[in-house]
C-alpha cells in the first residue's frame, strides 16, 4: 500500500521540481519591466543627484528603463510605504538609511516595520558636519563646548529631527552643555539663522552647511564620519577632536522590500557597485558633499547594523521615549 503511495507522490515532486523556475532562473530572468527608483525627496536633493549619475548605465545594463520617482514629504513614509505596497522585485527605495532607522524612536506605532526593508547596495555617504556663526571667533570643538559650559543656557541649536540631530544631542549629553533647542521644518532657514548668529550651533548635512560657510558666515568645527571625507581634509572629525560621540555616516544606497531572493539582492548589489565604479562618478558626488561608499547587500546590511546600534545607544543615553 505505502508504495502505490509513495510513487505518485514521487511523481509530483519531479513534476514540480521542473515546472517551478529555480531562484536562480528568476534571477537571471530579471528584469522583466520597468525598474523604479522611489527617492524620499524632491529633485536636486543628494540623493536623488547620486541615483541620476547611475541611472542610464543601469538601464544600459540591465536592457529595460530605470525609473525615478520622487515622493518626498511625510518623514519619508509616502515613499517607504509606496516601495513596501509594491512588494515587487522591480520597486526600489533609494535614500539614506537615516530616513527610517530612527523612527522606531520618534512614534509609537509604525505604519510599516522597518525589517521589511531589506538593503540591496551601499552608494555614497552624505557628509554630516557640525555648524557654528564664523562672528563666534570658535575655531575647534573644543573651543566650543568651553563657551558653552561657561555660557550654559544662552546658546540656541536647530532641532531637526533626524540621526544629525540625535548625534549632536549625544554629543551635548557627553560634553555637559546644554543648548535651547529650536524646531525648524525649513533646514535653509536654520542655516541661514546659524550664519546670523540667531543660532549658535547646528548640526546638518555639510551640503546645506557649505554655501554659508564659503561665504565666510560660518564655521563648520566638525564632520561626523569616521573618517576625514576627502573633499573636505581641513576639517577633521568629532572623533579626531577628542568627541566620539559625533560618529554617525549618512549611509545612502538602495532598498528593497521581502520580495526580493537572496540571489537577487546580491546580483543588483553587485551591478550598481559596477556600473558606479568611475572616477567621474566620484568627482560628482564630490561635487556635491557627498563620499563614494560603495557596497554590496551584505557590505551595506552590516553598516546598517552598526547604526542601528548607535541609535540604540544614543536613544537609551538620552531617554528618548516615542511621542508622535
Amino acid at each position: 500500500m505505502s508504495s502505490k503511495i509513495c510513487v505518485p507522490a514521487i511523481a509530483l515532486v519531479a513534476i514540480l521540481a521542473v515546472s517551478a523556475p529555480s531562484a536562480q532562473a528568476q534571477t537571471q530572468a530579471w528584469p522583466q519591466q520597468p525598474v523604479r527608483f522611489i527617492i524620499p525627496f524632491g529633485p536636486g536633493a543628494g540623493a536623488d543627484i547620486g541615483a541620476r549619475l547611475i541611472q542610464d548605465r543601469l538601464q544600459a545594463r540591465w536592457g529595460k528603463p530605470v525609473v525615478i520617482e520622487n515622493r518626498p514629504g511625510g518623514d519619508s513614509m509616502i515613499a517607504i510605504q509606496a516601495v513596501l505596497s509594491a512588494n515587487d522585485d522591480h520597486t526600489f527605495l533609494w535614500g539614506p538609511s537615516g530616513s527610517f532607522i530612527v523612527h522606531p524612536y520618534q512614534y509609537k506605532k509604525l505604519p510599516y516595520d522597518p525589517a521589511d526593508l531589506v538593503p540591496v547596495a551601499r552608494f555614497s555617504s552624505t557628509i554630516l558636519g557640525v555648524g557654528v556663526p564664523a562672528s563666534m571667533n570658535i575655531a575647534t570643538l573644543a573651543e566650543f563646548v568651553k563657551r558653552a559650559r561657561a555660557e550654559a543656557g544662552k546658546f540656541n541649536s536647530a532641532a531637526v529631527p533626524g540621526i544629525t540631530d540625535l548625534a549632536f544631542d549625544y554629543f551635548a549629553h557627553n560634553a555637559k552643555i546644554t543648548t535651547t533647542k529650536v524646531p525648524y521644518k525649513d533646514i535653509v532657514q536654520a542655516v541661514n539663522d546659524l550664519a546670523e548668529d540667531r543660532l549658535q550651533v547646528y548640526s546638518a548635512s555639510y551640503a546645506i552647511l557649505r554655501p554659508q560657510r564659503e561665504a565666510g558666515r560660518i564655521t563648520v568645527l566638525a564632520q561626523m564620519g569616521r573618517e576625514r571625507a576627502p573633499s573636505l581634509l581641513d576639517i577633521p572629525t568629532g572623533i579626531e577632536a577628542g568627541f566620539p560621540e559625533l560618529d554617525m555616516d549618512g549611509n545612502v544606497g538602495l532598498f528593497g522590500s521581502r520580495a526580493l531572493s537572496a540571489e537577487l539582492r546580491e546580483r543588483i548589489g553587485a551591478d550598481v557597485v559596477a556600473v558606479a565604479d568611475d572616477k567621474a562618478i566620484d568627482d560628482k558626488l564630490i561635487a556635491t558633499a557627498q563620499t563614494p561608499s560603495r557596497g554590496g547587500a551584505k557590505e551595506f546590511a552590516a553598516s546598517i547594523e552598526r547604526q542601528r546600534a548607535q541609535i540604540a545607544t544614543i536613544a537609551k543615553a538620552l531617554g528618548i521615549q516615542p511621542t508622535r
